[in-house]
C-alpha cells in the first residue's frame, strides 16, 4: 500500500504488487504534467478546439418564474463533443498516455458515456481501445455501445457480479494487470487508487474554473448553492472545485435514491446511512457492502450512478460536512428530466436529472434574491429507451414493437 493520496482517512493505493511500477510511472508523468504549464496549456486548446470549452451557462428563466425562490442557472457540460463532461477527462488522460509512450488504452463505462468519450480520444490519438461494460449496462445504453464500436473500439461485455459498472472496473483491472507495458487504463472517475482520484479531479477542475468566473459575470455574485450528481464523483468535484474556498456557497451532491432505502434499491453511499467504510478496487471509502465486505447490489434509473463506492476525496468532505449529500430516487428524477424538456428545451442525461430534482425542490424555499448552479453532466440522447419506458410512451413502444417485427421478417425471408 502506498502511502500518497489520502484524504481524511480515505484514498491509497491497495494495489496488488505487479501494479506498483505501473502507478509509480502514472504517478510521476501525472506530477510532471502538473508541473509544466505547457502541457495545461495544450489541454486548454484541444478542449477548446476539439470540444467545447468554456461550455456557456443558461438560466432557466420558465423554472425560474414557476417554481418561485432562487433563480436557477445550469452549467452545460452536455456541450462537450460527446455530449458529457468525461471529454474533459479523456483528454487529459490521453495526452499522458502519449507522454508515457503508450498505444493502448482501456476503460471501464457504465452510462456508455465515459465509453463513448474513451473511444473518441482513442481515434484522434490512435490509440487501440478496450471497453469493458457491464451486460445489464449494454443493454440499456445500447446508442453509446454502437457509437464506441463505430469508432474501432473494443466493448466486452461482463458477465459476472451484477453486470454493472463495479464489474466493469474490476474486468478492467484485470486486463491492465496483462497488458501494463502498453496500455493505459483510462479510468473515468474520481475513484479508484492513487493517483485517479486527485488526476481526474484536475482535469474536471476546469468546469468549476470556468463556472465561478461565469457566474461573476453573469450575475455580479456567486451561487448560494451549487448542485452535482454523484456516482463515482468526477463532475461533482469539477464543479465543486471551483468554490471550495468559498464559505458561502452551500455544495450539495446529489445520489441515486432508486426506489427508496433497503438493500439492492438505491445507490446512495453518503445520503442514506446503509453505507460502511472499507477497501475495494484499490481504494478506502464509503462503500454498500454487507459485513463481511462483500459488495452488495446498487439500483437507479441511470447507469452512471449505479455504482457501490465513491469518490475519497467525496467521503473526505461528507465526514468534514463541507458538501451536503441528498439522495433523488428514480421516480422525482425522471419528472425532473420531463420538467426540463418540456419548460426549458434542455434534455439532462438522467443522471444529471438528479441534482436538477434536487434543485428544483429547494429552489421554492429560497430568497429570489439568490442564485443557485446546477451542473448538467450530461444530455439524455443516451437515455432514450430507458425514459421511453419510464414515461411509457406509447408511440415508442409501437415502435420498438414495429422494427422488431421488421427484424423478424428479413430474417425470415433470408
Amino acid at each position: 500500500m502506498k502511502n500518497s493520496g489520502y484524504f481524511s482517512q480515505f484514498g491509497g493505493a491497495y494495489i496488488p504488487e505487479i501494479l506498483v511500477p505501473t502507478f509509480d510511472e502514472l504517478e510521476s508523468a501525472y506530477l510532471a504534467a502538473r508541473e509544466d504549464e505547457s502541457f495545461w496549456q495544450e489541454y486548454l486548446d484541444i478542449m477548446s478546439t476539439y470540444s467545447c470549452r468554456a461550455t456557456p451557462i443558461s438560466r432557466l428563466d420558465n423554472l425560474t418564474e414557476q417554481l418561485g425562490g432562487a433563480a436557477i442557472y445550469v452549467k452545460r457540460e452536455d456541450l462537450n463533443h460527446t455530449g458529457a463532461h468525461k471529454a474533459n477527462n479523456v483528454m487529459g488522460q490521453g495526452l499522458l498516455t502519449k507522454r508515457m509512450g503508450k498505444k493502448r488504452v482501456i476503460a471501464e463505462t457504465g452510462a456508455g458515456q465515459h465509453g463513448v468519450a474513451t473511444a473518441t480520444m482513442a481515434a484522434k490519438f490512435g490509440f487501440d481501445c478496450t471497453i469493458y461494460m457491464g451486460a445489464h449496462d449494454v443493454a440499456r445504453q445500447r446508442p453509446n455501445v454502437f457509437w464506441m464500436e463505430q469508432m474501432g473500439a473494443t466493448v466486452v461485455a461482463v458477465t459476472e457480479g451484477s453486470q454493472t459498472l463495479k464489474d466493469a472496473i474490476n474486468e478492467a483491472f484485470r486486463d491492465w494487470v496483462t497488458n501494463m507495458e502498453d496500455t493505459h487504463y483510462v479510468l473515468g472517475t474520481a475513484c479508484g487508487p492513487h493517483p485517479f482520484p486527485e488526476m481526474v479531479s484536475w482535469f474536471q477542475s476546469v468546469i468549476g474554473t470556468e463556472s465561478r468566473a461565469q457566474m461573476l459575470e453573469r450575475t455580479g455574485k456567486l451561487p448560494a448553492r451549487v448542485y452535482a450528481c454523484v456516482g463515482g464523483g468526477s463532475n461533482a468535484m469539477g464543479i465543486f472545485s471551483g468554490f471550495f474556498d468559498d464559505k458561502d456557497v452551500e455544495l450539495v451532491g446529489v445520489e441515486a435514491g432508486g426506489r427508496g432505502k433497503g438493500v439492492g434499491q438505491h445507490a446512495a453511499r453518503l445520503a442514506y446511512d446503509d453505507a460502511t467504510i472499507g477497501v475495494a478496487q484499490g481504494y478506502k471509502t464509503y462503500f454498500l457492502q454487507d459485513n463481511d465486505g462483500q459488495m452488495k447490489d446498487t439500483h437507479s434509473v441511470s447507469a452512471g450512478l449505479d455504482y457501490v463506492g465513491v469518490s475519497p476525496i467525496l467521503s473526505a468532505l461528507h465526514e468534514s460536512k463541507q458538501v451536503r449529500f441528498e439522495a433523488a430516487s428514480d421516480a422525482d428524477v425522471v419528472a425532473a428530466m420531463q420538467k426540463t424538456v418540456r419548460n426549458e428545451g434542455l434534455i439532462p442525461a438522467l443522471e444529471s436529472s438528479h441534482a436538477f430534482a434536487q434543485a428544483y425542490a429547494e429552489a421554492p424555499t429560497m430568497s429570489p434574491d439568490d442564485n443557485i448552479l446546477i451542473n448538467m453532466s450530461g444530455r439524455a440522447d443516451k437515455d432514450i429507451f430507458t425514459v421511453a419506458d419510464a414515461v411509457d410512451d406509447p408511440k415508442w413502444r409501437q415502435f420498438i414493437i414495429d422494427k422488431a417485427e421488421q427484424y423478424q421478417n428479413a430474417g425470415a425471408t433470408k
